[in-house]
Parts: C-alpha cells; sequence; structure tokens
C-alpha cells in the first residue's frame, strides 16, 4: 500500500493544506506565494520520488517566516504520519549532491530524535524572492515535527543559488533513502530499542 498523508493546519498567520505520497513519481503541484521556495520543493519532490500537492497561504505581507516555518512543520508530520509503524523502512540516508562548483551533504534518522545542524554560509541575502535566511528555519522545522535527527552541509561553493538548491536536492535524497523499505525487514522495527 502507498504510505500516504494529508494534514491541515491552520493558524492566526497560515492556512496549509498538503498531501504528501511517499511511494511516488515525483509530481509536484505546489503553491506558497514564494515562487524561489516552490521551486526547491518541487526539487525535493523529484529527487525524492514523492508525490506532493501543497496549497500555503501565509501573511507574506508581514513576512515570509511563517509560511516557511509551517511549510516544514505540515511536511516533517506528513512524512511521519506517513510512515505509520516504521516497520521495514531503512530508517537512515544520507546523499552528497554536486552541483556545479557547489558540494552539498545531507545525512537523516528518523529515530525519533529530532536535531538539526546546518553548517555552510549563503552569502546572498535573497534568491530570487526567497530570504535564504529562512532555509535553516525550514530544516529546523521539520527535523523537529518529523521527529528526526538532520545534518545538512555546505561542503563549498561560489552561487548562493546553487548553495540553496544542492541543499534541499541531497536533502530528498537523503529522505528518499531513509523512508525506503527493505523487503527483507518488512516486519522488523528499525531499533533495539523496540520503539522509533
Amino acid at each position: 500500500m502507498p504510505r500516504i498523508a494529508s494534514i491541515e493546519r491552520k493558524t492566526n498567520e497560515t492556512d496549509i493544506r498538503l498531501r504528501l505520497n511517499l511511494d511516488g513519481r515525483g509530481t509536484a503541484s505546489i503553491v506558497t506565494g514564494i515562487h524561489f521556495f516552490d521551486h526547491m520543493l518541487e526539487l525535493f519532490t523529484r529527487h525524492g520520488a514523492f508525490d506532493l500537492t501543497l496549497d500555503a497561504r501565509g501573511d507574506l505581507d508581514v513576512d515570509q517566516h511563517h509560511t516557511v516555518e509551517d511549510v516544514g512543520i505540515v511536511l516533517g508530520e506528513a512524512v511521519q504520519r506517513a510512515l505509520g509503524d516504521k516497520r521495514g523502512i531503512l530508517r537512515a540516508g544520507y546523499f552528497l549532491m554536486p552541483m556545479d562548483e557547489t558540494l552539498a551533504a545531507a545525512a537523516i534518522d528518523i529515530g525519533g530524535r529530532p536535531y538539526c545542524v546546518i553548517k555552510g554560509n549563503i552569502s546572498a541575502k535573497r534568491v530570487g524572492d526567497f530570504q535564504t535566511e529562512l532555509v535553516e528555519d525550514f530544516f529546523q522545522a521539520f527535523a523537529q515535527s518529523a521527529r528526526a535527527n538532520l545534518h545538512l552541509r555546505i561542503l563549498y561553493g561560489r552561487s548562493s543559488h546553487h548553495q540553496v538548491e544542492a541543499l534541499f536536492k541531497c536533502f530528498a535524497r537523503a529522505l528518499r533513502f531513509a523512508v525506503a523499505r527493505d523487503s527483507r525487514l518488512k516486519k522488523v522495527l528499525p531499533s533495539t530499542k523496540g520503539l522509533l
């Protein structure tokens, strides 16, 4: 059975509807009101082989922060819900993503211990219409709500566009591996503690 979750979250700052299929084909229908962020989420979908439908309406007249952070929260909740009891998943994944002069790395463990570390300096304050300081807020929110341990690093690179894009791509590929199912372990919880 496909692992699908639908989440609706409404606050005084954002109104978000999201549907995620972890066993998809990389199709996306994404509207957040922040075009570069939409593009990054489309890359995430394609490189993760996820299907994602997202309609996020936020108080962009105030700032982009609420929208970006709340999308991270909802996406993390959707991953957590779609995984169900987590039996048979690989649980952890990592990936190195080159993009021209840039190299980025991601490692994730969906082990129930939320933590996020991001290393790397993005020099531009904006890429397109996107505030680059919000990259960290998005991934922090995702890690907390997915209850995942997430480490991201920009090893080197000149272009801020390439740095952000490489982060989203390697994150998607690492997550794709972590949520993948191993047929040999389909009834096994990937933890010696017996709890994830």
